[in-house]
């Protein structure tokens, strides 16, 4: 098997051929057909390249190939952003009256779905820690037809135990989804693990320069036919110019992401022993509770980190305030670094007492780019000292 620079190189080489080395951007709504046989046939065709672009396009179909190589499955899907990923593939898969187990630590988008979208649908869901595999298990009910994981999980970087939720799942006929936006394929792939499917929010690592909104889906194809269908509703569909980017970003994936994995885990390691920190949350540090199970599922361990700090809200905004590379940003993945107090940004998705249980006030989510990472190191820790400095003049 090719090695997976080779694979984000050429995997789309044959979806559709063409003379050009550098793909064309296909920017047109519709295609037009030979004869009526091969229409009727385009108007039918899961996830095709050539008959609307609603329904697929070429450069759809070369970032599918790529993604599916890179994961290990069957097929794969994009979407117009991670979201609409996961929503496409929720409404498709699950009906009133079913039940849907997810996570209590993951991404706020996500935590709404489960707690304010699904629920008008007829949906019941729970939400689980995942740091438990038995909370699952107990979790379960005959009307359970879909379980959502994160791992690492959005901001606390909590591990889920893949393996054992696969398992439990195939046994009792349900449906498993993982987040994989933080890991990548080149640190997690969830199908080796049983996962059925895989999900990204394609703006951030897979793009990897912070210019396209994108999510992608990864696994069997008659799931994703399922999804894709759906998907057909809900207009959640990627422009070509914003898929070719993502193509084009999706080149240099795995140059970048070491370089990621590198300054995540200087910067973890520099700020755990601060003073101004309580707390970091990194799979890669020994001191993580959960790091052998990480190092089992994870060759690399991400450009993200939490760090929760000794004064609160205050000492977080601080900090945040001091950096000077990393931009206070939403989202993650690019090659530069961005940093944002997640308490602010989800206030928009969750209620205050939602926010209150998914992340503390206090926390700062990091996350590196592809700086030098002597440069992110020292200006990280330039910006905590000056708040413990701060803190104790006050």
């Amino acid at each position: 098997m090719p090695g997976r620079s080779t694979v984000a190189v050429h995997a789309d080489r044959e979806v559709h051929p063409d003379r050009a080395v550098a793909p064309p951007i296909y920017q047109t709504a519709t295609f037009s057909a030979e004869d009526a046989e091969s229409f009727a046939q385009g108007a039918v065709e899961a996830r095709g390249k050539d008959f609307y672009t609603r329904f697929g396009n070429p450069n759809h179909a070369q970032v599918a190939a790529v993604v599916a190589e890179l994961e290990g499955t069957e097929a794969a899907m994009v979407t117009a952003s991670g979201m609409a990923a996961l929503t496409t593939a929720v409404l498709a898969l699950v009906s009133a009256g079913d039940h849907v187990i997810g996570q209590k630590s993951t991404y706020g988008g996500t935590a709404s779905v489960l707690l304010n979208l699904l629920p008008r649908l007829g949906v019941t869901t729970t939400l689980v820690d995942q740091r438990d595999p038995d909370a699952f298990a107990e979790a379960l009910t005959p009307k359970t037809r879909l379980i959502l994981v994160e791992s690492p999980s959005n901001p606390l970087l909590h591990i889920t135990d893949l393996r054992a939720v696969a398992d439990l799942a195939r046994s009792h006929n349900v449906i498993t989804m993982a987040d994989n936006t933080f890991a990548t394929p080149l640190n997690q792939r969830p199908a080796e693990f049983g996962i059925d499917v895989a999900w990204h929010s394609a703006t951030k690592y897979l793009n990897g320069h912070t210019d396209v909104s994108a999510g992608v889906l990864a696994g069997p194809t008659d799931i994703l036919d399922r999804v894709w269908d759906t998907g057909l509703l809900t207009g959640a569909t990627l422009g070509p110019i914003d898929a070719w980017l993502l193509l084009r970003g999706m080149r240099t994936l795995p140059l970048r992401v070491p370089r990621h994995n590198d300054n995540g885990q200087a910067l973890a390691e520099a700020l755990q022993n601060h003073p101004a920190v309580s707390q970091v949350h990194y799979p890669g540090l020994d001191s993580h509770p959960q790091h052998k199970l990480a190092a089992d599922q994870m060759s690399g361990f991400g450009g993200v980190l939490s760090i929760e700090f000794t004064g609160g809200f205050d000492m977080a905004d601080a900090f945040l305030g001091h950096l000077n590379h990393p931009r206070r940003s939403a989202s993650l993945g690019g090659v530069e670094s961005l940093a944002v107090h997640p308490a602010s940004m989800w206030r928009g998705m969750l209620s205050d007492e939602q926010l209150t249980d998914a992340v503390p006030p206090g926390l700062v989510r990091l996350a590196a780019g592809i700086e030098d990472t002597a440069d992110l190191v020292a200006d990280a820790l330039a910006a905590a000292d000056t708040v413990l400095t701060e803190a104790a003049i006050a």
